[in-house]
């Protein structure tokens, strides 16, 4: 029987490194043992402080994590992939009875060799961040257009995914965007860009407007900042519901988008990307830390406004 280390989160704000027993492995898997993980700020967060929606399926105790890095050790004949392949996995089904929300935060996993998108080997784990990558693609792209399609103009917070919302709008060519934040601390790492407090920005006649903060509060004064048949994309992960005032919005005919998850498109076009040196993942990366010490690292993740993003090492886990 094959197990892992996995991380559990048994409630709200209580995790443990676990040993698990995983499923065992069919002609169609690979057994994947993983480098890194990446702690999402965004649905992981909500798990981890008790606010994600309620949807069928989501229940603790469970294992999440929706970006690891790793190398195949085992491949089934069935795959379609190799022992040896360094790979990115968005998550797995394969913990038994406890519950996955997508799985991947683990020291081995048993997963679908389809599901798996294979990695060249100089992406280090900086190939974490290729969910983020794709969700940013994704928003701009409008979930199939495979292009941007209404680039923005401006960006609400300079997070992670406001970094790559921002650096893919500059390799595309087109015109910088304003990033939003009142962070000091994040204020800083703008690449081509500005990065300014909303406070200090006098323009009210953005077509595009992307949200990434997360903060439905927002909504009614981004309104007020879009042109006549402007578009705010909400690119976030909110946990309340969503309202606005409606006048505002019907003088300027504005368009709200929920911007959904990132398709495997999106991730090839985001690797290729990274390949042709067009987009960079650099310096994204602020925080890391040894598997056993999870529980540091997800309060660090989401409590330390300095740390962009956290990632778990799980090489000692092997």
């Amino acid at each position: 029987m094959i197990k892992a280390q996995a991380i559990v989160l048994e409630q709200p704000r209580l995790l443990r490194v676990a040993e698990l027993p995983l499923s065992a492995p069919g002609e169609a898997d690979v057994v994947v043992q993983v480098s890194h993980s990446g702690i999402s700020t965004g649905n992981e967060r909500l798990l981890w402080n008790g606010s994600m929606p309620s949807f069928p399926g989501l229940a603790y105790p469970l294992v999440p994590g929706d970006e690891s890095v790793g190398e195949v050790v085992w491949a089934g004949s069935a795959s379609g992939r190799h022992v040896g392949a360094r790979v990115f996995v968005p998550g797995a089904q394969c913990f038994g009875e406890v519950r996955s929300l997508h799985g991947a935060a683990a020291s081995t996993l048993v997963v679908p060799g389809a599901r798996v998108e294979p990695l060249s080997a100089d992406l280090g784990e900086e190939a974490v961040l290729l969910a983020m990558a794709a969700t940013a693609y994704h928003a701009v792209a409008q979930g199939g257009k495979r292009e941007v399609v209404n680039a923005p103009e401006l960006i609400v917070g300079h997070g992670v995914l406001g970094r790559l919302l921002a650096r893919l709008t500059v390799a595309a060519g087109l015109a910088a965007p304003t990033v939003w934040e009142l962070d000091a601390q994040r204020q800083q790492g703008g690449e081509g860009y500005e990065v300014i407090r909303p406070q200090d920005d006098p323009r009210h006649d953005y077509r595009a407007i992307y949200d990434v903060s997360g903060d439905g509060r927002v909504l009614d004064q981004l309104i007020g900042r879009l042109c006549p048949g402007g578009e705010v994309v909400l690119a976030g992960f909110y946990a309340e519901p969503l309202s606005f005032a409606f006048a505002p919005a019907f003088l300027r005919e504005a368009t709200i988008r929920a911007a959904a998850e990132w398709q495997r498109p999106d991730l090839l076009a985001v690797k290729q990307l990274v390949a042709s040196g067009q987009l960079s993942l650099a310096g994204l990366i602020t925080h890391q830390f040894e598997a056993p010490q999870a529980a540091k690292a997800y309060a660090t993740a989401f409590s330390d406004t300095a740390c962009l993003k956290t990632i778990l090492d799980w090489r000692a886990c092997a």
